[in-house]
Parts: structure tokens; sequence; C-alpha cells
């Protein structure tokens, strides 16, 4: 059945996506009643959305790091010998 929903300020990235899996079997199971169905596909698209926010923030994160403060060795080595 479907797990009882988190408020997003609670919700880290792997509940909400244990969760998102959890519907997406109840839903391929077919079991569910229409009404669940409904609001799990519902609650699924919020999970989805929220989810994805997460992989954004954290592809920013790394672009970030990668441009400002990871260096290639080689050429962190090369401009120390000049």
């Amino acid at each position: 059945m479907v797990m009882a929903g988190k408020s997003q300020k609670t919700l880290d990235f792997e509940s909400a996506m244990a969760e998102l899996e959890q519907i997406v079997a109840d839903m391929e199971a077919g079991k569910l009643p229409l009404e669940d169905s409904l609001a799990a596909y519902k609650r699924g698209a919020e999970l989805l959305a929220f989810c994805r926010s997460r992989l954004e923030d954290a592809q920013q994160q790394v672009s970030v790091l990668e441009n400002g403060v990871l260096k290639d060795f080689s050429a962190v080595g090369e401009a120390g010998q000049n």
C-alpha cells in the first residue's frame, strides 16, 4: 500500500526514492482501487519533482566544485614549476 507521505521539509532524497519505488510497485501490481491509484499517482508526481530538484541541486554543487575548487593535479604541478 502507499506509504503515508512525509512533509517535504523532513524528507530526504533516499526516503523520497524509496517511497516512490513503493508507489510504482503498488501501482504496477494493479491492486489499488481507482481513488487510491489517483492519490498514489499524485504523490508519485510530487516525489518525482522533489527528487529531480534535489538532483539538480547536487549537480549544480558538483559543477561549482569542479569549476572552482577541483584542479587537475598535473595542471597544478606545472603551474608551480614555472
